[in-house]
């Protein structure tokens, strides 16, 4: 259907031959349908800001959402807006994802335009947004925390990905379908035996699954080894590759596999190629044989370039900065606590404190013991690194002990000499007999009544099979501190461009979590992220709305808004609640927050009494208060070509509602306004509700009956 519109406020009349919208009255008249008839009422309205009562709410902005690019345009979006709204917030062109390159450069140039155009049209830019977790540029934002490789001296060098002895009854990495297995005997201990009483009618009837974690790469070099048996001569059988047990990719991965009635080795190696990447299984096909296989020692290794060489490999470390005491503790004469923060060495977070206060009869009286998972062997070499002090200058004796209480050699790292400065120990040893099978250091601390101070403690092991890549991961405040600085950058560089006329801004955009909404969302855990979503809070942790709100008011005008905004506060009141108890958090760290968005994305059903409910608890906040983004859908997602009159008529009256009670239930004094999100309906290729009837227009710009709501709501009529 059509409807009549008034002509656009100095809109050119080659805008008005292309689209029909204007905003000045027609001086002739056409014969109308009956169906544009009935609306004609329409056509008394005038533009949608002139129904503002500027007395009443003198400080109130009528906002539209936008496109930035569609705006600089200066064409028909840019007439239409300008005529119609005070404000306007741009959809995207504002957003991290927008702006920052992936090189991590920051490109303006939309937004300086953005500036330029809003300025020559007289209206004002609401901000949208500094801190939220989608549109992002995640994948530059990932790479700044991602681990650091180091490639390996020792050249290629193949590393075992899984193995199989059949020594306990651990199947993680291997099952049977079509058959029964037992356990036989072999070169001391057990093999798999698989019994094919029959042939099936396929091969694959009967299929023995080996798997690995890491899934294959085209290019990659893969090796099978394993030891294999047959009960009886001329069996064979194929391998396959599949994505994993029973999802089958390509008939032949390690060939065809020929056992004899003897125990031989066989080793395959292959090259990945496009038929089988991407797969962790080897699928052997036994339905063709009847025969007892035998099945041991199976490893399937991969060729690392970067492999090879020793390496000096951490077994355990403990730096005491977290509570984590599963790799030390002291017996009941070593009292032991933390310093406080920046008291460790080099004045670095914390120490281990420990106390023994009195000189004891033996000084294995007061013991400490640091584990690692790993026994010693005979010929390995060890060392231990650490820093340490005390309160005398004494020296300490280092035992050997199977586990923590169980002694075995009364030397393992020598003498530890302890001063009241903080120093480095190193000291390497080759492993005994009489250390060897051992997983405990124990430091006896008992000859001297004094305070010892533990940091920094590591056991390495010399690796002979070591030197691939090394893998430096970022501690958690590595990361906190590099997405903070991120954070500041952003905030910092968006502000010096828009400060001068951006006066408002969605600082914190959607942090609360939709099922638990009194915590922050998350993507921890989740493996099915958009490209585009990066979670500040996951590193920065609950202060990174703190953190963002302190920022924005250092780097923008001393007269910005600073806005907290979320969505679905009317439909989940539990939510409205968890996102003005996160703003009081806020407020309680320093920060200031001056005012809360509601974005209002609802339908013609949505249940008034909770609208009511959320208005009441926004305006008991006393902050300024904004509907950020609000579009009413027809109930049940009806799309464009479906929507009834009545719908319509349904919606007119949700938009009426809404701005009223708006209006109603906020002070005046705390009423920033309200900004229609979709002013026309949504394209049936949209990114946002396509194809619904959410506008205040249709797509060809005449007006709906949502028009005459939301002008009757502004006007109080």
């Amino acid at each position: 259907m059509k409807y009549i519109n008034k002509l656009l406020l100095g809109a050119i009349s080659i805008l008005f031959m292309a689209s029909c919208v204007e905003d000045s009255l027609l001086d002739y008249k056409v014969d109308k349908p009956e169906n544009l008839a009935r609306l004609e009422y329409l056509n008394d309205y005038d533009v949608l800001k002139s129904y503002v009562d500027r007395s009443a709410s003198p400080d109130f902005k009528l906002g539209a959402g936008v496109s930035l690019n569609a705006f600089n345009e200066k064409g028909l979006v840019y007439s239409h807006i300008s005529s119609n709204f005070d404000e306007v917030t741009a959809g995207y062109g504002m957003k991290h994802g927008a702006i920052v390159q992936d090189n991590g450069s920051m490109d303006f140039s939309g937004v300086e335009s953005f500036i330029a155009s809003t300025e020559e049209a007289g209206v004002t830019i609401y901000g949208h947004t500094l801190a939220w977790h989608a549109n992002q540029n995640a994948e530059y934002l990932n790479g700044l925390i991602a681990p650091i490789e180091i490639p390996g001296t020792g050249g290629p060098g193949w590393e075992v990905l899984t193995e199989i002895d059949f020594e306990d009854d651990d199947a993680s990495n291997y099952e049977l379908r079509g058959a029964e297995s037992t356990f036989s005997d072999h070169d001391g201990g057990r093999a798999l035996s698989i019994v094919n009483p029959a042939i099936t009618e396929n091969d694959w009837n009967v299929q023995f699954f080996v798997t690995f974690p890491q899934e294959t790469v085209e290019g990659q070099q893969f090796r099978l080894t394993m030891d294999v048996k047959a009960s009886n001569d001329g069996v064979s059988y194929p391998t396959q590759a599949h994505r994993s047990p029973g999802a089958y990719k390509h008939w032949d991965f390690f060939g065809t596999i020929s056992p004899t009635t003897e125990w031989s080795q066989i080793s395959v190696e292959t090259t990945i190629d496009g038929s089988t990447s991407e797969c962790t299984t080897i699928a052997f096909n036994l339905g063709n044989n009847v025969t007892t296989y035998e099945f041991d020692n199976i490893k399937v290794e991969w060729l690392n370039p970067n492999g090879g060489g020793p390496t000096w490999d951490v077994v355990s470390e403990n730096d005491f900065e977290t509570d984590n005491a599963s790799n030390y503790q002291g017996n009941s004469n070593a009292l032991m606590s933390f310093t406080a923060d920046g008291t460790g060495a080099e004045g670095n977070g914390r120490a281990l404190k420990i106390v023994n206060e009195s000189v004891r009869a033996n000084d294995w009286d007061c013991q400490f013991f640091f584990t690692f998972p790993e026994a010693t062997e005979v010929g390995q070499k060890y060392i231990l690194e650490m820093d340490v002090k005390a309160d005398a200058d004494v020296s300490v004796p280092t035992q050997a002990h199977t586990v923590p209480y169980a002694y075995k050699h009364w030397d393992f790292f020598g003498q530890v000499a302890f001063t009241n400065e903080w120093t480095h120990f190193v000291k390497e040893v080759t492993i005994a007999d009489n250390t060897s099978g051992c997983t405990t250091i124990a430091f006896n601390l008992g000859a001297n009544a004094t305070n010892y101070y533990f940091d920094n403690v590591v056991v390495k092991w010399f690796n002979e099979d070591g030197g691939g890549a090394t893998i430096i991961e970022m501690t958690p405040e590595e990361k906190q501190d590099t997405i903070t600085a991120e954070l500041d950058r952003w905030i910092a560089g968006m502000m010096e461009v828009s400060k001068d006329y951006v006066h408002a801004w969605d600082v914190v955009n959607e942090p609360m979590d939709d099922g638990s909404p009194f915590e922050l969302k998350t993507g921890v855990g989740r493996d099915d992220l958009p490209a585009d979503h990066f979670y500040w809070q996951d590193y920065m942790g609950k202060d990174y709305g703190v953190e963002a709100f302190i920022m924005a008011a250092q780097y923008g005008s001393s007269d910005t808004k600073l806005f907290i905004n979320d969505y679905n506060l009317e439909y989940n009141i539990d939510k409205c609640k968890g996102l003005i108890a996160y703003a009081e958090y806020i407020e309680s760290k320093g920060a200031r927050v001056d005012g809360i968005g509601t974005q209002m994305h609802i339908n013609t059903n949505s249940d008034k009494d909770q609208i009511v409910e959320m208005f009441t608890l926004l305006a008991a906040t006393g902050k300024l208060i904004k509907i950020s983004e609000l579009d009413i859908g027809i109930a049940d997602g009806v799309t464009t070509p479906n929507a009834t009159v009545e719908d319509l008529q349904a919606q007119a009256e949700m938009y009426q509602y809404v701005v009223e009670k708006y209006l109603e239930l906020i002070p005046a004094g705390q009423q920033y306004g309200i900004t229609a999100w979709s002013p026309l309906d949504s394209p049936d290729d949209s990114s946002w509700r396509a194809g619904q009837p959410i506008g205040l227009w249709n797509e060809g710009y005449y007006r709906k009956p949502a028009y005459a709501g939301f002008a009757d709501g502004l006007g109080g009529e």
